[in-house]
């Protein structure tokens, strides 16, 4: 039995939002701890308030993180590698939009400021972090909802 376009949609989501709470948070923690000059980050999980609605970070992280695991979860059938390296290419495209798109719509420096260190540490927590602990959770997920179903 396999799953429906919604149900792929919704597992999606749900591994991408696990992704972001345990990758790409633990490699935000990792940064955090190991404090490398050029690499810092400050503490993970943030909650500080995100406007205009002064959502918390971690929510807005988790939102955003979720809806590019439910367009994973609507093509997963369509992929020909492995999940993880779909996964990490994924993440590499949350990286670039992250890179390019979200700051070109908030009016700050795109390209992270054309900083090395800044598309690294983006590659590490976005391409690397979220991306593979997609590409290893979704599959997981959607076999406990095959089996529910």
């Amino acid at each position: 039995m396999t799953l429906s376009l919604p149900l792929r949609a919704l597992v999606g989501f749900l591994a991408a939002v696990l992704s972001v709470l345990i990758f790409h948070q633990g490699v935000w923690a990792l940064l955090h701890v190991l404090d490398m000059p050029g690499y810092q980050m400050p503490m993970p999980y943030p909650m500080r308030a995100i406007p205009p609605l002064g959502i918390p970070a971690m929510v807005n992280l988790c939102f955003w993180g979720g809806m590019y695991g439910a367009v994973f979860g609507m093509l997963a059938p369509r992929f020909t590698l492995p999940l993880w390296v779909c996964g990490l290419i994924l993440g590499m495209v949350a990286t670039l939009v992250g890179l390019f798109v979200v700051p070109a719509i908030k009016g700050t420096p795109v390209g992270g400021g054309w900083m090395l260190n800044n598309w690294i540490r983006s590659i590490l927590i976005n391409g690397v972090g979220f991306g593979l602990g997609l590409g290893l959770i979704y599959p997981v997920l959607a076999r406990l909802f095959v089996r529910k179903a």
